[in-house]
């Protein structure tokens, strides 16, 4: 018998693309090929989505885009953000302060094509683009016509690659700071905290970043279980496009506390809520972590004036959770509110009020019965009282894990919330150059078990214009963290809060267990 080694080199060409390297061992090679654990390598294509800011002619909208240094090597590859709805040729779009320069010699490659090519390139022009690794790019709009944007990160942008827009509307109905960490596409997303009162205007966004169609289901649940609609099934939404549908359309039943639950029968979307309540304002609801039997909800600011939670469970199981918030110095049960019950497929909400009670804090729910049914779970948070009040959303998050970046902070009105749910952990925070100037800081953290840290981070030497955190473990048990952003506008102290989960900036790729060879006469 003699052995001929199989022909797998296109295999070995895909690999490299993902993994960055790839070997074989053929017969006759001296030595033994083992097995080897799995390796953890940097991602080499992120994917991003941001939905269509607002409407409102008094928006004004800031984009920024990130991506972390030190990960994948050298500076090969790019990240973009582009229109999911083409523009008007003739309208420009917000761009880098440097891409005049990028206009004039476009404008003299355009002159040598034809009048299609030139409508095209300016359809797709980049909203922004990355320069480089360790540095936020940012742009602005105040249109209220901007579309939403599909993004994608190559090579060594790819790992960590972060996005944010924050949108400050100064007047109107859905006045407010609405801020959310632009998200990748999925197939499955879960939004306890809507809702289609009389009293709030509340739509799903759905952005499709990919050349085919999507078809998605919106699912309603309320206290009472699955609000009727006839309309939320088979929504289809068009290639590189987004979608907006207004809650309220879909059922004609009215309900505070509502959870949305967005699926896809066909393709991946991006999802999002956008929530505005008459005069308390407006921010996004970003999709709870999966669901799980234990939630963690971090970043609750000290001098919140009202804290509703709102849950679901929705597998065929009840629920009963611990209900316990992680203080400054400890880990207690709210009076009164020391568990909530939560039945199959119907929304449980409670009123913790002034929960924080001056300190900061953060909410876990785990089991209280022992058993493991998954919840996933949402906070409604309000700071200020009567005409000035102004409202957030904190939805359930997973640990940084091993890195998690929240890329549009301010030289004020910036606050760090870290919580330690398990084993006392130290993180490393890192503050970025400045998008306009400054010098990168570090600085390390201890964070006690069951209780949430509050740091301001320390602000890059020489800043000009915006800045990224970037949190890493370092030792000890996860750490969950939440970034509340505050800008006074109008008297209100506007705010957001945008949770930090792991940013999926590596990918275990198993190595290969066996000499691949066919035997043959």
């Amino acid at each position: 018998m003699k052995s001929t080694p199989l022909s797998l080199v296109a295999g070995v060409v895909a690999l490299a693309a993902v993994t960055g390297f790839a070997a074989l061992t053929a017969p006759g090679d001296e030595g033994v090929t083992e097995a080897k654990a799995a390796a953890r390598l940097p991602v080499e294509r992120s994917s991003l989505l941001c939905p269509a800011p607002s409407t409102s002619d008094l928006a004004d909208t800031t984009y920024t885009s990130f991506t972390p240094a030190g990960e994948g090597g050298g500076e090969a590859g790019a990240a973009e953000l582009t229109p999911a709805e083409p523009l008007p040729a003739d309208e420009d779009t917000p761009a880098d302060k440097d891409d005049e320069a990028k206009k004039d010699d476009k404008k003299d490659e355009d002159a040598k094509g034809d009048k299609g090519d030139e409508d095209k390139a300016a359809d797709t022009k980049p909203v922004i683009s990355l320069k480089g690794l360790g540095k936020p790019a940012t742009a602005e709009t105040s249109k209220s016509d901007a579309p939403a944007l599909v993004g994608t990160a190559t090579g060594s942008f790819a790992p960590g690659w972060a996005a944010q827009q924050t949108t400050v509307a100064a007047a109107g109905g859905a006045r407010g700071l609405l801020g959310v960490s632009c998200t990748a596409p999925d197939t499955d997303f879960w939004f306890p905290g809507a809702s289609t009162g009389a009293s709030r205007q509340d739509y799903v966004h759905l952005t499709n970043p990919d050349d085919t169609a999507a078809v998605a289901d919106i699912e309603l649940y309320g206290a009472e279980g699955a609000l009727k609609s006839d309309v939320g099934e088979g929504i289809t939404v068009p290639a590189r496009s987004s979608v907006p549908m207004l809650i309220s359309t879909l059922t004609s039943e009215a309900a505070e506390n509502v959870t949305v639950h967005v699926t896809t029968r066909t393709g991946r979307v991006g999802a999002v809520v956008s929530a505005a309540e008459d005069e308390v304002g407006s921010d996004w609801l970003a999709a709870s972590a999966d669901p799980a039997s234990t939630q963690i909800l971090p970043g609750i600011p000290a001098d919140a004036t009202s804290v509703r939670l709102v849950a679901f469970a929705p597998g065929e199981d009840d629920a009963d959770v611990k209900v316990q918030l992680m203080g400054k110095n400890a880990t207690f049960s709210p009076a009164g509110n020391s568990t909530l019950h939560i039945k199959s497929r119907m929304t449980a909400s409670i009123d913790l009020k002034d929960v924080t009670r001056g300190e900061p804090g953060s909410l876990r729910l785990s089991p209280a019965d022992g058993s493991r049914t998954p919840v996933v779970a949402a906070l409604r948070v309000v700071r200020g009282t009567g005409a000035k009040q102004e409202v957030a959303f904190i939805p359930a998050t997973g640990p940084v894990g091993e890195r998690a970046t929240v890329a549009d902070n301010r030289a004020k009105g910036s606050v760090l919330s870290l919580t330690a749910p398990g084993e006392t952990a130290k993180v490393k925070v890192t503050t970025s150059e400045g998008s306009e100037g400054g010098s990168a800081s570090v600085k390390t953290y201890t964070v006690k078990s069951g209780t949430t840290l509050e740091v301001t981070p320390e602000i890059p030497a020489g800043l000009k214009g915006g800045y990224a955190l970037t949190v890493e473990s370092e030792s000890g048990g996860p750490v969950h963290a939440a970034r509340t952003l505050t800008l006074k506008e109008s008297g209100i102290d506007m705010f957001t809060v945008q949770t930090l989960p792991d940013d999926g900036g590596t990918v275990e790729v198993p190595a290969a267990e066996q000499d691949l060879t066919v035997l043959d006469d």
